[in-house]
């Protein structure tokens, strides 16, 4: 029964807030409609093109059937008393939540539908999976599998609803016309479902939970069907909210976005542009040249295999889009300002771009308005190269919100993957799935592959692929001297730079970073401080200003952590670094020497008493092992080898939800748990409060704290708030803490 003072049913059935600019699509109808219309184009435009790049057995009828089916389905769950008082906001969601959520009540009406919806033409099963998880909160909470078809909470009873039992506005005439809006669209039956729930108490809920389980466990799902058709539905779902509510008619801007692809003169540009009318190297020139899907590129530091990329695209990314993919935000904002920006139309594509753009005087694209989370993803959509980090590519296979969001590019691009040998084994296993599952062109580029990972690439690919070795008179240079002691050289730091060289020292850890940095300044050094321990909009300041006083004249010395092996483009005159695991040494020294100055530089090494973190004692042996197997003179040629010699197999996590899943949608990790949290600090929790979406990763914090130190810890915009009275924080040496000070 209703609640005591409740209303009669509304007059209209919304789908969102009457309150925005939404025109007709505000309404349950209007927007599935929209959502519809959005699915449908996605589908007509990509046609056999999406077929051909999930290597796809179904038909092109079936897979349109099936996404529209899907696409009706996704928001029937918003017909109920819950829904409809949070969207005339005369329900306070915070306290009093929705009994369930939609998206879930959509399932279970979906399941009450099946044997109407099985008079069309599209796959029944597919379509309510996916249209359970259009908004990636089904079956998984927190990142791990729960198996829960939505979940009951807590709801409470307001004068509006009640807490126990949620009412069904199936006899509504707006849900009988959505109804049979569906008929038509999707091609059921015309005689309407009779006899359907109106209301759904608790107890009534977890038997239909219980009963659809029973089903589910016996579906036979087809993973890549079903996983494109989700990814399908998220997009569609994304751009039917978006567009209208920005007056943008949906199919002329999907139909503009997707045929907005790479020509060869534009890559071609971007070439000529970097070699400045020097000639290719042959190495790039070889891969320019291969046929291949997929192709390997084994080359060194500073060998030109990103220019030797965008050649390779001349061949294989014609006609599509193309992703240029790195390992960190740092990587990739360099590759994109040296190669791609202001060169050919393109963007760059992480969580925190728009700060990296801000602090470098560029124009970040992109509307700032209540809608940009996703309206960041429609950078993707309508840019031709995407430079971005691997996560955003990769994610999908774990439902991560903006490659789900990203999903129409994704469908018809080229894929260039860089530093493949810096992936841990989760991250390894996602690029070994998408090589299995998505057809397209790729190109994997590392410093070195190992054995087992050229074994588990051709076995994902399923044929033997080419490697393309890089330029070895470039790779067997003689580079850098290396010299242990058992502690850092400070007379030979103070050498180097009162000759006016070019000094890069590399921690294990921020504390011993940050004790370096004290002692050169008091040693009238004028160093600069680089590590991951600061703000991220001051990270970006600290970053920018290494890489610019490495670039120009006269001596200088940063002192840094692990976000040199990647991050810095730079090339040193001198390297000192404590010991590591060998294969970020060996990305230590791809800083030293990397613009060749016709002999070798020295590498000076020292031992990290710090066992434990960040490297076990096993790891700290092999790094030292490394360094003691060479005599005076080493080239990059002979770290690979031993490298490729030495490795020991790795076990890459292979597990994906996207595909594993079936008919569970849920965000997941896609990398190994790292050491730090992502935090904000309580001084700046004022203005965050209120700051766009986008540009609050200016204030993230990622700091080394356990989970005991972070319980109690309060939340503001989904982080935890390090307390002032623990953590202090300056610009120059980033956050700190109190009683380490």
């Amino acid at each position: 029964m209703p609640a005591k003072n409740q209303p009669l049913p509304p007059k209209l059935l919304l789908a969102k807030s009457k309150e925005t600019p939404w025109k007709g699509a505000y309404t349950l109808t209007g927007h599935t409609a929209a959502v519809v219309e959005a699915v449908t184009t996605l589908l007509d435009e990509l046609g056999d093109g999406l077929i051909k790049q999930f290597g796809l057995s179904q038909d092109f009828k079936t897979w349109r059937a099936t996404a529209r089916l899907a696409a009706f389905l996704h928001d029937l769950g918003k017909a109920n008393d819950h829904f409809q008082a949070v969207v005339r906001k005369l329900k306070n969601p915070i306290d009093n939540p929705q009994l369930m959520r939609h998206e879930a009540l959509s399932v279970l009406l979906a399941w009450e539908l099946r044997d109407w919806l099985s008079t069309g033409e599209g796959d029944v099963m597919v379509a309510i999976a996916a249209a359970g998880g259009h908004h990636l909160k089904l079956g998984g909470t927190s990142g791990k599998q729960t198996d829960e078809v939505g979940e009951i909470r807590e709801s409470g009873v307001d004068e509006w609803t009640r807490g126990d039992r949620i009412l069904l506005y199936t006899n509504h005439q707006h849900f009988q016309g959505l109804l049979r809006y569906g008929q038509k669209a999707c091609g059921l039956a015309s005689d309407l479902p009779q006899g359907l729930p109106t209301t759904w108490t608790i107890a009534e809920i977890k038997q239909r939970r219980q009963l659809l389980l029973q089903q589910l466990s016996t579906w036979n799902a087809d993973p890549v069907f079903t996983a494109v058709v989700k990814a399908l539905l998220v997009a569609g779902d994304t751009s039917g909210s978006a567009l209208p509510a920005n007056d943008v008619k949906i199919r002329p801007w999907i139909q503009t976005q997707i045929r907005y692809t790479l020509t060869e003169p534009e890559l071609q540009h971007v070439v000529n542009e970097r070699l400045e009318g020097k000639p290719l190297r042959p190495f790039q020139e070889q891969l320019g040249n291969a046929t291949s899907r997929v192709t390997l590129a084994r080359a060194g530091c500073g060998t030109g295999k990103t220019l030797g990329a965008y050649n390779w695209a001349k061949r294989h990314a014609v006609g599509r889009k193309l992703f240029f993919c790195y390992p960190t935000t740092g990587t990739s904002t360099e590759g994109f300002l040296d190669y791609a920006h202001e060169k050919v139309d393109s963007t760059l594509l992480h969580g925190r771009a728009a700060v990296d753009l801000e602090h470098l005087d560029l124009q970040s694209t992109g509307d700032d308005d209540d809608l940009e989370t996703k309206l960041e993803s429609f950078k993707a959509w309508s840019t031709k190269v995407n430079v971005c980090t691997v996560d955003t590519v990769l994610g999908l296979l774990q439902c991560n919100r903006r490659p789900m969001y990203c999903f129409p590019a994704i469908a018809q691009a080229a894929f260039v993957f860089d530093e493949v040998h810096c992936y841990d084994d989760k991250l390894f296993g996602a690029l070994l799935r998408f090589l299995e599952v998505v057809k397209a062109p790729m190109l994997l580029m590392s410093a070195s592959f190992l054995p087992w990972q050229i074994q588990a690439i051709e076995q994902a690919v399923g044929e033997s692929v080419n490697i393309i070795q890089g330029p070895q008179d470039l790779e067997t240079q003689p580079r850098y001297r290396f010299h242990l002691a058992d502690a850092p050289n400070w007379e030979r730091v103070q050498a180097e730079f009162d000759q006016g060289g070019k000094i890069l020292w590399v921690c294990n850890q921020v504390n011993t970073a940050i004790a370096v940095f004290k002692e050169a300044q008091q040693r009238g050094l004028d160093p600069l401080l680089y590590h991951s321990r600061y703000k991220y909009g001051d990270r970006v300041n600290h970053h920018r200003e290494v890489v610019d006083r490495f670039k120009g004249d006269g001596a200088v010395m940063a002192v840094t952590t692990q976000v040199a092996e990647m991050s810095l483009d730079l090339s040193a005159t001198l390297l000192v670094s404590q010991i590591a695991d060998p294969a970020g040494l060996i990305q230590r020294l791809g800083r030293l020497n990397r613009r060749y100055c016709g002999h070798a530089l020295d590498a000076l090494f020292y031992p990290d008493e710090k066992v434990g973190f960040p490297y076990g004692q096993d790891e700290l042996d092999m790094g030292a092992a490394l360094l003691q197997s060479f005599g005076e003179e080493v080239c990059q040629a002979d770290l690979a080898s031993w490298l490729e010699q030495a490795a020991v197999q790795g076990n890459p996590d292979r597990d994906s939800v996207w595909l594993d899943g079936e008919w569970r949608t849920y965000p997941a990790s896609l990398r190994e748990a790292g050491y730090t949290t992502t935090v904000l600090l309580e001084q700046d929790v004022k203005t965050v409060e209120t700051l766009p979406a986008k540009l609050l990763p200016r204030y993230t914090v990622p700091l080394v704290v356990s989970g005991k130190q972070t319980k109690g810890w309060k939340k503001c915009r989904r982080y935890p708030v390090a307390p002032a009275d623990a953590w202090g924080y300056s610009s120059e040496i980033g956050a700190y803490e109190l009683s380490r000070r």
